[in-house]
């Protein structure tokens, strides 16, 4: 009669236990992408047409993230041209980058990080596609901008004037990865790309994800407007270091803060990105333009994008204002 009852109870701890195991909606593929630093491949979301409306497509994922979709799904190529209405104007007639940026680069270049989540995130069910993708134009639009100041509506409607950063007196080779990336003679590793990178160490990370040899060859990113976006989208979803988050993945929640992340102010959302992409420079700053700037592009852009600035998230988590930095300025990248 003991062992009877011994079976019975292994026999419901199994079935509870399959309960638990069992992931919910979601398709499990490879769990690691092609970063070196630990960035996730993301899971397909199914459909299932029970738990929906017969009018609804919706992928459900109630208890993982999943991802579905295209960016080209939800961001038209009118929303583009409205958000750079001005890249082609007189403002940017003596500038090399003008009309560089187009909408059919940005979603070529946007595929190659679909399957990773950009664009195409759902967690707990909520979609986060159409507000990452103005999220991340609204820091691609102050990097490359003819200026930097907190602009009016008009103002925000921006130009794109710069694809490389100017003017620069550093050749951004850091000799510490000469075995991995060695840096090649006469060439330089300062910014380049919609969301500008630096230093031989990106260029080489960059060049093993999209077989591109940047590292000898960092002016093909000057030359092709889906590769200067390819690299702004590599630097949103790779984190700087390992076990630290990407942009990506602090937007869209899936990051969640450790208890040393709360005791420096740093929580999921929109202010975090610009940790995340800036550290110091702008974050931990109290209130400043270069922050804010970058904030009302954002909110702009989700007006723009049909999603409203009332979805936004509340101001303490659109700001870095009071985070410290996850890597401060003085420590080596």
């Amino acid at each position: 009669m003991l062992h009877a009852k011994m079976e019975c109870k292994r026999f419901v701890l199994l079935i509870i236990l399959a309960f638990v195991l069992v992931p919910v909606n979601c398709d499990e593929s490879s769990l690691n992408g092609p970063y070196n630093r630990g960035i996730e491949e993301c899971y397909h979301c199914k459909t299932n047409p029970r738990g929906l409306q017969a009018s609804s497509d919706r992928p459900v994922c109630i208890k993982c993230r999943c991802c579905a979709g295209a960016v080209s799904d939800h961001f038209q190529s009118d929303q583009f041209e409205k958000m750079f209405s001005n890249r082609n104007s007189l403002e940017v007639e003596d500038h090399e980058n003008k009309g560089f940026l187009d909408y059919e680069s940005f979603i070529t270049a946007s595929a190659h990080y679909q399957p990773y989540g950009f664009g195409t995130t759902y967690i707990h069910g909520n979609f986060f596609g159409t507000k990452e993708v103005a999220a991340f134009l609204a820091h691609v639009a102050t990097k490359t901008s003819c200026e930097n100041k907190v602009g009016t509506m008009k103002q925000l409607a921006r130009d794109s004037c710069y694809n490389k950063e100017m003017n620069s007196n550093s050749d951004y080779c850091d000799e510490h990865y000469k075995n991995i990336y060695p840096c090649i003679p006469g060439v330089a590793y300062y910014g380049r790309g919609a969301l500008p990178f630096y230093w031989n160490y990106n260029y080489g990370e960059a060049s093993k994800d999209l077989k591109v040899d940047l590292l000898s060859h960092p002016e093909y990113i000057e030359q092709n407007a889906t590769l200067a976006f390819q690299v702004a989208l590599w630097r949103w979803m790779t984190p700087i270091k390992k076990h630290q988050p990407s942009a990506h993945n602090v937007f869209t929640g899936y990051w969640k803060p450790t208890k040393n992340d709360t005791l420096a102010k740093r929580v999921s959302g929109f202010g975090t990105t610009m940790n995340v992409l800036y550290g110091d420079l702008v974050c931990g700053q109290g209130d400043n333009e270069s922050m804010n700037n970058i904030i009302s592009h954002y909110l702009y852009y989700l007006d723009l994008m049909g999603v409203g600035q009332e979805k936004a998230e509340p101001r303490e988590v659109l700001s870095c204002a009071k985070q410290v930095a996850f890597n401060p300025s003085s420590s080596s990248p």
